[in-house]
């Protein structure tokens, strides 16, 4: 078998091992299949994620190394900590999650086109009533300004995109998520790709073996399902009163 496999429609969990994925490009691992709840499910728990534009058949990709945020890990610099104390922003879990797919959908300033396809937001919107897609919201003054959406199972939180349209939206968006996952003991958050933005808060690169390693661990634990609330004492964590996050050197 070499990569990229065309993955069997009529089976959900038909995916090669991640070993097989190529170099170059950088973790493609197979093509067609379908975005159904099933095979979503499967694939995010064998550490495989569906990325392409509008034009392409279903492209699943693993990559290696793999960007992640151990949660205990989060960096919160002092201005981050500064602007949340002020409670600027009002967070909020599930509260919209189609408007939060929708603005990430959106074509980026340096960015010709989307990979948010009209059939992924509807793949997504489908994983997010049946309890296993979540949403964070961030407003000013009553408008969504910034927020995220991505994939829970057992206790590994598997990130898709985020959004902001003012700055620190999507930071304050994430990091209320991670206080979120705390609070329910999870242990892992994938970033999928390393970017700058995700590096200043904790995220790191692993090899692609650990990262399955960890999914096989984690993802047959018990997790949390349904529609996600955010818990007070997220908010008093978020307010401040959590002072055991890394500063950092320069406090940036």
């Amino acid at each position: 078998m070499t990569a990229p496999y065309w993955l069997n429609p009529h089976i959900p969990d038909d995916f090669p091992d991640v070993s097989l994925a190529l170099r170059d490009p950088d973790g493609l691992l197979a093509l067609g299949g379908d975005l159904t709840v099933e095979r979503l499910l499967a694939a995010y728990r064998r550490g495989i994620f569906p990325w392409y534009s509008e034009d392409q058949p279903i492209l699943w990709w693993s990559p290696d190394p793999r960007s992640v945020l151990f949660p205990d890990k989060l960096h919160v610099s002092r201005s981050l900590r500064k602007t949340l104390r002020q409670g600027r922003f009002d967070v909020s879990l599930d509260q919209d999650f189609a408007a939060v797919i929708n603005a990430c959908s959106e074509p980026r300033p340096d960015q010709p086109g989307t990979w948010i396809t009209d059939e992924m937001c509807e793949a997504y919107l489908r994983l997010h009533q049946a309890g296993h897609a979540h949403s964070v919201e961030t407003r000013l003054d009553g408008r969504l300004v910034g927020g995220l959406y991505g994939v829970a199972i057992g206790r590994v939180f598997f990130g898709e995109s985020m959004f902001s349209r003012v700055n620190d939206a999507s930071k304050v968006a994430f990091i209320t998520l991670v206080q979120h996952l705390r609070q329910y003991r999870f242990e892992l958050i994938d970033c999928q790709i390393q970017t700058p933005h995700l590096d200043s808060l904790g995220a790191e690169l692993i090899p692609r073996q650990q990262f399955t390693d960890l999914l096989s661990r984690y993802c047959n634990q018990p997790g949390l399902t349904g529609v996600w609330q955010l818990d007070p004492a997220v908010r008093q964590a978020l307010a401040g009163q959590n002072r055991k996050d890394r500063t950092g050197g320069d406090g940036h």
